[in-house]
């Protein structure tokens, strides 16, 4: 390989493995015109058939506080849940899924300080959700409902360039597939036709530095545990 064809390598490995879930951010505003770059960096992204199937709603400003207060109001008026939009997760977990799902969230709870008994607490830190955990823009992703799983894929490539765009940029985001719960309220405080599906949200904004629960980090397992190499023709067996 050339030697220019590696420039930048380490920044681009640093702001893929410094991309964490950001659940605190300063209030401090995020210029729109870099937020608008990014997404247009984001969307060099890989699609089928270069279909680009990414939709964005970008919230600021007047428009975030109106969206989070009806959003945190619902929540904090009803100890159910609306429906969401699609399954995100499976109907009933097994391992090793479950074992991974409940270690972030015991590691997550015991970095705020939240006991495992206390619902109470855990249900206040679940709400922040629907504040983008504070940050000054909120992003809702969504898809045209006529097109099929292969564009979701496409769409997460988009959603991981813009994370890994925010990094590098001194930001810090939080993927949030809960906020799909709230898609009929969405929809209608930002005027997105019912040919949307709303995918997901995303906080963006300068992470705090301070709060415990930007400190701890996920684990994850090592790649003999996820890939296989096939590197001759011969029968593979266990």
């Amino acid at each position: 390989m050339h030697s220019g064809a590696r420039l930048g390598l380490q920044s681009v490995e640093q702001a893929i493995t410094g991309r964490r879930s950001v659940r605190s951010f300063r209030p401090d505003p995020v210029p729109r015109d870099l937020v608008e770059r990014m997404l247009e960096q984001a969307a060099r992204a890989p699609s089928g058939a270069n279909m680009q199937p990414w939709k964005v709603h970008v919230v600021m400003g007047a428009a975030l506080q109106a969206l989070t207060s009806k959003m945190a109001a619902h929540y904090a008026g009803s100890d159910k849940e609306p429906e969401a939009e699609y399954d995100y997760y499976p109907p009933a977990w097994r391992e090793p899924y479950l074992a991974r799902r409940r270690e972030v969230g015991f590691a997550l709870y015991a970095a705020l300080g939240i006991q495992r008994a206390d619902r109470i607490a855990m249900r206040r830190q679940q709400g922040r959700n629907y504040t983008f955990f504070g940050a000054p823009v909120g992003l809702i992703f969504a898809i045209d409902r006529d097109l099929e799983r292969g564009s979701l894929l496409d769409i997460g490539m988009f959603m991981q360039n813009l994370m890994v765009l925010a990094v590098a940029n001194g930001l810090g985001t939080c993927p949030q597939a809960s906020l799909s719960y709230y898609h009929a309220l969405i929809r209608g405080e930002l005027r997105m036709s019912d040919t949307e599906m709303v995918l997901c949200g995303l906080a963006m904004g300068w992470p705090d530095s301070a709060a415990p629960e930007n400190v701890f980090a996920t684990t994850r397992v090592p790649v003999a545990d996820f890939a296989k190499f096939h590197e001759s023709n011969e029968p593979w067996s266990e």
